[in-house]
């Protein structure tokens, strides 16, 4: 998949940064879904896990410059990257300066939530083996929420709200807490979704007419755009069902792309009233239909 093409949303400009690849158990991700369903759509391995991306969203307005969420990061363990299968390596500093950027060029880094496929690259291990904000200059956009879950987890999130993802950002001064819906800068808005974490959200962009909305893990992958197509990782499903029917329902109206961060094979789709896919970015090549359409 080519990373650095950008989406274009009127003035706005979206690529995917490469955060790492890595396998979780296919079942889970697709929660009460029967596998006889979600394999149509999504492929599968004989282990019954599926390949996963982790790309965070480098979002250039003519004000400022975004990253939604930050990958796997790069310190993991040895056996955490055995776990999780990692396949691919979190390449976003080589990658921005692909771009001619550099890390300090970073104005917003925007968490949906802190799980630490999302929250792995908000600090990184630096050339001297030490610990530094990958994103120095930034301000980094939590939910009130989020941050009070993260900062006590309960049992069932310790295992993926890691303090080694946190431990600087506390320090630095760079938080911005924020509750409900917040515009971040002109054209980017975060909205408090819930559902997924009780403090997850997403992120509209919107210039000159043209939406893109990201949903973060409301909407993980190209088939998890049927509302109904929720994970046993989603701490309040019921919840997540009526967001994302709520979201999906109002942003096609606006003929808005739904941006993917965990999809290998789509980084963004457009979807009717039916919730079928209608576009897809990239654009299947020639004589290559869509997967899942």
């Amino acid at each position: 998949m080519e990373h650095m093409n950008p989406l274009t949303v009127g003035d706005i400009e979206i690529c995917w940064l490469s955060g790492g690849d890595f396998k979780l158990d296919g079942g889970t991700m697709f929660g009460v879904v029967p596998k006889v369903l979600w394999q149509k759509r999504y492929p599968v391995d004989a282990d019954n896990c599926i390949l996963m991306r982790n790309d965070p969203l480098l979002v250039r307005t003519p004000d400022a410059v975004v990253v939604i969420d930050t990958g796997l990061g790069n310190k993991l363990s040895e056996k955490q990257q055995r776990i999780y299968q990692v396949s691919s390596s979190w390449e976003i500093p080589a990658q921005l300066n692909q771009l001619g950027m550099t890390r300090e060029d970073v104005d917003y880094v925007v968490l949906t939530h802190g799980d630490f496929d999302h929250a792995g690259g908000i600090e990184m291990i630096n050339a001297a083996g030490e610990c530094e904000l990958t994103f120095p200059k930034a301000t980094h956009i939590v939910q009130k929420k989020e941050w009070q879950d993260l900062s006590r987890p309960g049992d069932r999130a310790k295992a993926t709200y890691l303090e080694e993802n946190f431990f600087l950002l506390r320090r630095r001064g760079r938080l911005q807490l924020v509750e409900g819906d917040v515009e971040i800068c002109p054209g980017i808005v975060v909205r408090h979704t819930g559902g997924h974490t009780r403090g997850h959200q997403m992120v509209e962009m919107t210039s000159r007419g043209e939406t893109a909305l990201h949903l973060g893990d409301l909407c993980p992958t190209h088939a998890h755009v049927n509302p109904l197509w929720v994970m046993a990782y989603d701490n309040f499903p019921l919840e997540a069902i009526k967001r994302k029917k709520r979201y999906l329902t109002e942003y096609l109206a606006r003929g808005s792309w739904f941006t993917l961060y965990h999809d290998p094979f789509h980084q963004a789709v457009k979807i009717d009233a039916a919730f079928r896919i209608t576009a897809s970015w990239p654009e299947p090549a020639a004589g290559q239909g869509q997967v899942g359409g």
